[in-house]
């Protein structure tokens, strides 16, 4: 099947909420001075949610197996987030903005016509890592809530997605991520605290091992 073919068959998202998605690209269109600004961060930006995690794993060292347990859950709760939402993705197959409505301000290239728009990757990367962080640490998931906002945001402002595409990515990759850390916690626990008792103890906790043994 040709590519044209492709696109013709996928589903097209404009006639949702194609009104707004032509408001934020138009104020694209007149903030040029913001458009590569935020097209580096629209890509570059998904490392601040893994330094994120990267924190919680370092502050759950001191706070015990099943904190630990849920700082090594994060990665994996966005993996599955990341992974059902590309599942859906296929099965929706809604067509890019920029094939939907060319005649609009894009500051992103439009991509191949198999790579469908919802809903958004980098969105639900970014919700997902919100949920992941909730059982760990409250401020490390709202500082991540904000910057998944931006996150969706410049998703729109680059023409990337449509609004609904971000919506739909955050319905999904929140309770999906908050469910598989959730289960995680439950029966991963004993698996984190035997290997802390291993040769990888210093990653997983910071409590001394000599404190250990004389506790035995």
């Amino acid at each position: 099947m040709t590519a044209a073919a492709t696109a013709q068959l996928a589903f097209d998202g404009s006639g949702i909420d194609g009104s707004l998605f032509t408001s934020v690209t138009d104020f694209a269109r007149d903030t040029k001075w913001l458009n590569t600004p935020l097209e580096v961060w629209t890509n570059l930006g998904l490392g601040v949610f893994a330094v994120l995690m990267v924190m919680g794993w370092w502050s759950a060292r001191r706070r015990g197996t099943q904190a630990m347990t849920v700082a090594l859950a994060a990665p994996v709760a966005v993996v599955t987030a990341f992974a059902c939402a590309e599942v859906v993705k296929k099965i929706i197959g809604e067509v890019r903005p920029c094939r939907s409505m060319p005649h609009a301000y894009f500051v992103d290239a439009c991509p191949a016509p198999s790579d469908y728009a919802f809903p958004s990757g980098h969105s639900t990367v970014a919700a997902a890592t919100v949920a992941a962080l909730f059982l760990l640490d409250r401020r490390l998931s709202a500082i991540a809530a904000v910057f998944a906002v931006v996150e969706g945001f410049t998703r729109v402002y680059v023409g990337a997605h449509y609004p609904h595409d971000v919506l739909g990515s955050v319905l999904l990759a929140l309770p999906i991520a908050y469910l598989a850390s959730l289960a995680l916690r439950r029966w991963a626990t004993p698996l984190v605290a035997a290997l802390s008792r291993g040769a990888l103890r210093p990653l997983l906790t910071a409590e001394p091992a000599v404190a250990t043994q004389a506790a035995r």
